[in-house]
């Protein structure tokens, strides 16, 4: 007998009686056995899913996401496996890894869809690899139902996986029961009776089945509203369009009874420069009888709001081989077109701030190897060595500086820039603060003017923090100011605040670029002949610390050339506890001191000791953390200044293993390394270190933490 082909159900064959009797467990269900239940039995027979993935950890998670009574999962490890558990069984789904040795998904897939027994069997593509749209359309035009990322959403999974075996499930007691009504017909003309019986058993199943079907679209319509996908089929012969309500949301236009659209709802939502293009690219779509993928905007109905939108479509053909049906699914991808947007903008800003930050570190290094060359041949030409030892400390500086002010912004962005608060006065903040900027203005001719309050402000702040916040704004104005320009600061009390102001006769900046001035690597004058340098964080350092001491900083300027005045606004200390007394600074010592000093760079120990060499100190070096303590054994200094990242054993290790040695308890020691977070400091003290500087380090600094620290022991 042929198989018998439901309309509603078109891609699901009906199984002759010689299919069925031969499923296992045929026997158990008599059509007119009433003394049980057939629809229920069937209903409640689990369905077998398989699914196939080369790692059994993947295969695992799955079984866990699918864990249900009503499931029977079949794992297969390769393809091989799956092709022999679809010989042997039926299965209501196939979930299918992709990148697989051997023979890929999509190979498997293909021969899936080749053979008559299991070309109708759905299957859904998993991959955390192939995720770019060919490959997508690739996984569609194997046969997919399907494609999802890894990791999988296991609730979307979970609801997809449904969907399907419930249509297989109400398939197969539909299947059945059609066969069963079938046998009765035949034998309708015996006896009435069976022939009565057999309407009331034919409505029975008509009810069930309606019902059934109900069910299966209404966990259709959940499934595709949870992932926002709209479906839409449109007949080719009768040129009719039907839409789900998910695409009438898609539109913003109001949902039709029917669903039935006309084509200038598409066609008049879809941009006009983008309309021709889509026409024929779907007119294609039919002639050639595929599947095809494609981008274009819409302007909703509702709120005329243009959306970006991802569209899916595949071709249904008759028993002549000619397209009947194109059925395809709607996505609006607006916001992932978004974030995408915005990716590429950020890396945008990131290879120009490396590339910017490229060039700000070789401008110092041109100089400073110039002026070594300069000192190697000008030998005795105290005057010239003098001047190229100037030209490399400047540098030295202005590269200190870019290198602080990254570490500030890192600090700052993940919130791990403590600030030392205390009570200052602001005219003391103010003084050191020109004092950075006045080799600046000296150097462009630029005239400064000050103009403070004549009775004291006290802030309770951080001195070091607002020196550089006056120091950026200042040396900023100093930049973008043309030789012989004016820089002027005035203070003035305002109720419980104080407004800064630093304004100047520079470039100023156009309304366009007012809003972005504060923004991280932002730079006003961006062109291949700017002459100010920077990378673009002195004045969003200076924004975010003002905020960090609960003050704020605006911009103004009138324009390009016409000057530009930053605000800065702080507010002042109400209670000014009384100050505490001046502590004394330490005595140098005058004698001679025994330094050990410990650097995997030999050049870095090698001029340090040099230098301590010239203040009248006995030296004496190491490379490794094994040698550290050997050398401190023998030596037995009193000073050891300790690099952390050593080879053989680290600073750390090395410092506690001096300090086990009963000679090594009073040993002043010292952390010279290149991290200095809070959580570095700590990492030392608890090592054993008595202080702790960043490199490069500044030798009075250095002179006066020994000092200290030496004293302190005695």
């Amino acid at each position: 007998m042929p198989k018998q082909t439901d309309p509603l159900h078109s891609s699901f064959p009906v199984p002759t009686e010689e299919d069925l009797a031969s499923q296992p467990g045929a026997k158990d269900f008599p059509f007119m056995n009433t003394d049980s239940n057939p629809a229920h039995a069937l209903l409640d027979m689990p369905v077998n899913i398989l699914i196939v993935d080369d790692e059994p950890k993947n295969l695992t998670v799955l079984e866990s996401f699918l864990d249900d009574p009503s499931y029977r999962l079949v794992r297969a490890e390769s393809a091989n496996q799956a092709l022999l558990a679809l010989v042997v069984e039926e299965f209501a789904l196939l979930i299918l890894d992709i990148r697989m040795p051997g023979m890929t998904g999509f190979e498997l897939a293909q021969m899936i869809k080749e053979r008559k027994k299991t070309s109708l069997v759905p299957i859904i593509f998993l991959t955390a690899y192939y995720n770019d749209d060919l490959h997508v359309l690739e996984g569609y035009d194997t046969g997919a139902v399907d494609y999802l990322h890894k990791p999988v959403n296991p609730v979307i999974l979970r609801s997809k996986v449904a969907v399907f075996a419930e249509m297989h499930r109400k398939s197969r007691l539909f299947d059945r029961s059609n066969r069963a009504l079938l046998a009765e017909v035949t034998q309708r003309c015996q006896v009435e009776e069976q022939l009565r019986e057999l309407n009331d058993t034919l409505e029975r199943r008509v009810t069930e089945r309606t019902e059934a079907m109900h069910e299966i679209d209404e966990r259709m319509r959940l499934a595709t509203e949870a992932t926002g996908v709209g479906i839409w089929q449109w007949n080719v012969i009768t040129n009719q369009v039907r839409w789900d309500a998910q695409m009438f949301r898609i539109y913003g236009i109001t949902p039709m009874p029917d669903g039935i659209v006309q084509y200038s709802d598409w066609s008049g939502s879809v941009l006009p420069e983008d309309l021709a293009e889509q026409e024929q690219v779907l007119q294609d779509t039919v002639t050639r009888c595929g599947g095809s993928r494609r981008e274009y905007r819409i302007q909703r109905r509702d709120n005329r709001e243009c959306r970006d939108i991802e569209s899916v479509e595949t071709i249904r053909v008759n028993l002549q081989g000619e397209a009947e049906w194109v059925v395809g699914t709607n996505l609006d991808v607006t916001e992932r077109k978004q974030l995408e947007k915005a990716q590429q903008d950020a890396d945008r800003r990131k290879d120009e701030f490396l590339a910017l930050l490229a060039h700000e570190l070789r401008n110092p290094l041109a100089p400073i190897r110039n002026s070594l060359e300069l000192m190697k041949l000008a030998s005795g030409n105290a005057d010239q060595i003098e001047r190229a030892r100037a030209i490399i400390e400047r540098q030295v500086i202005q590269m200190v500086r870019l290198i602080d002010d990254l570490l500030d912004v890192s600090r700052i962005t993940r919130d791990q820039l403590e600030l030392k608060k205390e009570r200052v006065e602001l005219a003391l903040i103010v003084q050191q603060a020109i004092e950075v900027c006045h080799p600046h203005c000296e150097r462009a001719g630029h005239e400064l003017t000050l103009a403070l309050p004549p009775e004291p402000i006290f802030l309770h702040a951080d001195p070091t923090r607002l020196v550089q916040v006056f120091g950026n704004l200042l040396t900023n104005a100093c930049k973008f100011t043309k030789p012989g320009g004016c820089i002027c600061l005035t203070a003035e009390r305002q109720g419980h605040e104080v407004a800064i102001t630093v304004k100047d006769t520079g470039i100023g900046i156009v309304p366009e670029m007012l809003p972005k001035v504060f923004d991280l690597f932002t730079q006003i004058d961006s062109s291949l002949e700017r002459t100010a340098g920077g990378l673009g964080i002195g004045l969003s350092l200076a924004k975010r610390l003002s905020e960090m001491h609960g003050g704020t900083v605006t911009a103004h300027s009138e324009g390009q050339d016409r000057g530009s005045e930053f605000v800065v606004r702080l507010p002042i200390m109400v209670e000014m506890p009384k100050p505490a007394p001046p502590t004394l600074g330490a005595p140098t010592p005058t004698t001679t001191r025994r330094i050990l000093v410990v650097d995997d760079s030999q050049d870095a120990a090698t001029t340090l000791a040099m230098l301590l060499d010239l203040g009248n100190n006995q030296t004496l070096m190491a490379h490794d953390g094994l040698e550290a303590v050997k050398q401190a054994e023998a030596f037995r200094p009193a000073v050891i200044l300790l690099d952390i990242g050593l080879p053989k054993m680290n600073g750390y290790d090395a410092c506690r293993a001096i300090r086990e040695q009963p000679w090594g308890q009073d040993i002043v020691m010292i952390a010279l390394t290149g991290w200095g977070k809070e959580e570095d400091r700590r990492k030392s003290k608890e090592a054993g270190f008595d202080g702790h500087m960043v490199k490069p380090v500044d030798y009075a600094a250095l002179m006066k933490l020994l000092a200290t620290l030496q004293t302190a022991k005695v």
